[in-house]
């Protein structure tokens, strides 16, 4: 199911899996798919040869779920008295589920910028890598800006970055309460690909992060290992 707006988070994408999983809801969206309009319950119904009250039922799961958004919309033509319809439509998002978690789209949109970007003076890795690093800065100072942590302590940087770097596939973990490392490549199995490469980019994008979380503290290091993500962070050493 693909769509212009992006992605649902992999934990959002098993939820809505697991919505389909019910024959009728899989009916019902498969229709609005189908119809390519936004969509009334009663229409619903009847092409799942189900009552009204059911098919809201199992369309209100779906927009839960992430697959469907839903609105009031009047009908055309004669405006008529009573409650305006509650119409479904397709939801601007895609599913793409994969155990251990990939973000194939953070490397693409790295690289996509990159080539808009490059300069004469650079070479492609450059620019890519040069890119990745701003893409973490962005990422990092934004996080700054919603929490305002003031001075970061390593501990502390250690716990904000561990958080975001849950969210975009990484699984960190922290073996003592001075580093994180990184139990997932959401980048695999490009990196086992072009190694160099990825890697590079990889750990450019993590030390932006950091910069950008004003986390001084921490460093970002290449450490590949069979099975981990190639950065570790750890407290600076003084």
């Amino acid at each position: 199911m693909t769509t212009t707006s992006g992605e649902l988070s992999g934990e959002a994408s098993i939820t809505a899996l697991a919505a389909l999983g019910d024959e009728q809801r899989r009916r019902l969206f498969g229709y609005i798919r189908q119809a390519r309009r936004p969509v009334t319950r009663e229409e619903a119904a009847v092409s799942a040869g189900i009552s009204r009250k059911l098919a809201a039922h199992h369309l209100d799961k779906l927009v839960a779920a992430g697959l469907l958004s839903a609105r009031y919309q009047p009908p055309a033509g004669i405006r008529k008295v009573g409650r305006t319809p509650k119409v479904y439509e397709l939801a601007e998002a895609a599913i793409s589920v994969s155990i251990p978690e990939r973000r194939h789209e953070i490397l693409a949109g790295i690289l996509l910028d990159a080539v808009r970007t490059e300069s004469a003076g650079e070479t492609a890795r450059q620019a890519a890598v040069r890119t990745a690093r701003q893409r973490g800065r962005d990422l990092g100072a934004a996080e700054r800006d919603r929490l305002r942590p003031g001075r970061l302590g390593a501990e502390r940087a250690l716990t904000i970055t561990e958080a975001v770097l849950a969210g975009h596939g990484f699984e960190p973990a922290r073996p003592t309460p001075t580093e994180v490392e990184l139990r997932n490549c959401p980048f695999h199995p490009l990196a086992a690909q072009a190694p160099e490469l990825v890697c590079g980019i990889n750990h450019a994008f993590l030390a932006g992060l950091l910069d950008g979380l004003g986390a001084v503290a921490l460093d970002a290091q290449l450490r590949p290992r069979p099975g981990h993500c190639c950065v570790r962070l750890r407290a600076a050493r003084e």
